[in-house]
């Protein structure tokens, strides 16, 4: 087992080396802080920073949410998170040629709200976690063959790169972000938000990044089951590991250059190497955990006059092993639009639909339901460059497949400041 305190340490080492920038345009001015963050360049020391190889960045985003009706009761509660992030140019630092690091912090707090008043499978709010603060992702990657080849290792999360799409990235429920289907799996969960593991992952894109195939190998059991608090890497020989591979077409196009531009198509697959038990207490049978994905997403239209703006859409779908999981399918759908209000053209509005379904063998076990329907609509107001305010309601239909729970309806309001 590593202790907390020599992550702390190390990422403490790590953080005094730089900050990853645009390898390909060495001369890249970086971002205006002034403009983009609450606390702005802080007299000339970000951008002294950046130049050498530093760039620091810090989250807050509180979320209020009500349940309207339906769910285990109503009742408001607000949740909080907050993140500081250190990216790191190793390249420019110590000369390492295209090397880059990346460390991620951050705390939560707040009540938990689905699961004190929906208890919906889907969770309805995507910073919903254990109230505590840990060291989430610190890594160091380095390129090969002319940046066509990355190798990445260190403390690491999944949904960082794999089962993931730009366009739904707005919502904030979780099967937006990483599905259900992977999400439900392993022993506390696979290393995701909140909780990373030590991973090694490689990827490799073509030329002309048409294409990309990537892979990772994790510790099958991220953090400490048996403490939720703090940092914890534990390299328990019977915690086996997780194995995730993802193939993806990603055609490059002359209008990218000019407008927001969504043309994305992959498949994945992702196995333990551990056998679980059966959901039926009575089979001692042991089942492999494994499952496979696809996920597509596209630009369906930008405006004319204004190409930056425009519809957008996704599709995921997942499977997982029915023996030993709740759902063994889910699938998601929506279509946002970006600048769909005159005047407001930095503003995002978005609808997703996501369905779960019960396997076979949890709705015998537990006389459920066959799935659960949930839906989302938010609209994503960018009130200046650091600051963003976002209603969303949604309606659960079927929460957690359970007869017995009403459907829910809810409303609620993110903040996220960017300092």
């Amino acid at each position: 087992m590593i202790a907390s305190r020599y992550i702390f340490a190390f990422s403490l080492a790590v953080s005094c080396m730089g900050s990853v920038a645009a390898e390909d345009d060495k001369e890249e001015k970086g971002p205006d802080w002034n403009v983009e963050t609450l606390t702005g360049d802080w007299s000339g020391t970000r951008s002294s920073l950046y130049e050498k190889g530093v760039e620091f960045g810090f989250t807050h985003k509180s979320d209020v949410l009500s349940n309207l009706s339906g769910g285990i009761k109503r009742g408001t509660v607000w949740m909080g998170n907050t993140e500081a992030r250190v990216k790191l140019n190793l390249e420019k630092l110590l000369g390492w040629d295209v090397t880059s690091a990346y460390i991620q912090y951050h705390s939560q707090l707040g009540d938990k709200f689905n699961r004190d008043y929906v208890d919906s499978f889907v969770i309805v709010d995507n910073i919903e976690s254990n109230n505590t603060d840990k060291l989430f992702q610190a890594w160091i990657q380095k390129g090969f063959i002319d940046d066509k080849l990355s190798v990445l290792f260190g403390l690491y999360a999944i949904d960082s790169e794999f089962y993931v799409n730009d366009t739904s990235s707005v919502f904030t429920q979780t099967p937006y972000g990483m599905a259900n289907d992977l999400g439900q799996s392993g022993v506390n969960a696979p290393p995701i938000f909140p909780t990373g593991a030590l991973a090694l992952r490689l990827k490799y894109t073509t030329p002309g990044k048409n294409f990309y195939a990537q892979y990772a190998l994790t510790d099958g059991v991220p953090g400490d089951p048996n403490n939720p608090n703090g940092t914890h890497i534990q390299l328990n020989k019977e915690d086996g590991t997780l194995s995730i591979v993802e193939l993806g077409f990603t055609p490059q196009s002359d209008q990218q250059n000019k407008s927001e531009y969504f043309n994305k198509t992959a498949i994945g697959y992702w196995s333990y190497s551990t056998r679980f038990s059966d959901l039926d207490s009575l089979n001692p049978e042991l089942h492999p955990s494994q499952g496979a994905y696809f996920l597509a997403e596209r630009t369906l239209m930008n405006e004319k006059d204004h190409p930056e703006q425009g519809l957008a859409g996704f599709v995921r779908y997942g499977v997982a092993s029915k023996d030993i999981h709740q759902s063994d399918w889910t699938g998601s759908l929506g279509l946002r639009y970006h600048g769909l209000i005159d005047g407001r053209d930095d503003d995002i509005s978005a609808i997703g639909v996501t369905v779960s379904h019960a396997s076979d063998t949890y709705q015998r076990l537990n006389n459920s339901l066959s799935s659960e329907t949930s839906v989302e609509a938010t609209y994503r107001m960018q009130v200046n460059p650091w600051f963003a305010l976002q209603p969303t309601i949604q309606y659960v239909l079927h929460p957690n497949m359970n007869p017995a729970i009403q459907d829910s309806w809810i409303a609620g309001a993110r903040v996220e400041i960017n300092f």
